[in-house]
């Protein structure tokens, strides 16, 4: 396992953010301190050429990380909990204390790990907003598939909601692993897990919910596949790209329900007609 990292000025981070999303397949992190005026960049590489194509093309530099790397994120940690409306939290270590009120809903578990998300980042949190409130009151046993599930978040929190049937797919075999790991530290099974392009995946039946943390050309180029589904759950839009990815949305004759905003991504709920 290696890690790609780079600091630079955010001008440079808005010239080259669309290749580093496309070539981590949208696993970028980017790490800003208070008050800095520099960003930190880090891709998780599965192999030590996946790090040097990057060097070469962005600078940089790589950093092999120890077989317990994902220990030592977990051991250092200090994110407060993330509550997703009433029916659940997410933490990294499984700590979660409420004011004398004693805690209900299910605790989902998931470690820190690089370019891996943990629910923190504004598409990962606006995604699972979308789905806990849009399935608020349905009856267990509805279906989804999350498409570029990284650390398989959204897979696991809808099987917290009710789920019956989850698959969960991604192009990187260290995501795949991630996420199969979550699901163990959570005891969450019968999700299924498939390494795979999304943009050769193949729905096999009707599917209620799909959702899809891409970039927006991805998105736009398997809207066709993802009309198999009822309702779906998009993010990985920029702000820029919003006026044309709803205007292509709608012109394939799918509703917008509700559009979310934070920082400068975009996440959208949408049911097909």
């Amino acid at each position: 396992m290696y890690l790609w990292r780079k600091v630079a000025a955010p001008p440079w981070l808005n010239a080259h953010e669309a290749r580093l999303q496309a070539r981590s397949l949208g696993h970028l992190a980017i790490i800003a301190k208070p008050g800095g005026k520099r960003l930190q960049m880090e891709i998780a590489c599965g192999s030590q050429p996946q790090a040097q194509h990057l060097l070469r093309d962005f600078g940089g530099r790589i950093e092999k990380l120890p077989r317990n790397w994902w220990k030592r994120l977990e051991r250092d940690g200090r994110s407060k909990p993330l509550k997703i409306g009433k029916r659940l939290v997410i933490t990294r270590n499984g700590d979660f204390q409420t004011a004398g009120a004693v805690w209900k809903p299910p605790l989902l578990v998931i470690p820190a790990g690089a370019a891996f998300g943990t629910g923190e980042h504004a598409t990962t949190a606006m995604s699972l907003l979308l789905l806990e409130q849009l399935t608020s009151g349905w009856r267990a046993g509805w279906s989804l598939v999350d498409l570029g599930t990284g650390s398989g978040i959204l897979a696991l929190a809808a099987k917290c909601f009710g789920a019956k049937r989850v698959l969960a797919v991604d192009l990187d075999p260290t995501a795949i692993s991630t996420a199969k790991t979550n699901a163990r530290l959570n005891k969450i099974d019968k999700v299924d897990f498939q390494l795979g392009d999304v943009r050769r995946w193949k729905p096999a039946r009707k599917i209620d919910i799909v959702t899809a943390n891409l970039l927006s050309e991805i998105l736009i180029q398997i809207l066709p596949k993802l009309k198999r589904s009822n309702w779906l759950i998009l993010s990985g839009v920029l702000r820029a790209q919003e006026k044309e990815f709803v205007r292509t949305l709608r012109r394939s004759k799918i509703d917008i329900v509700d559009v979310r905003r934070r920082g400068k991504w975009v996440a959208v709920l949408a049911k097909t007609s």
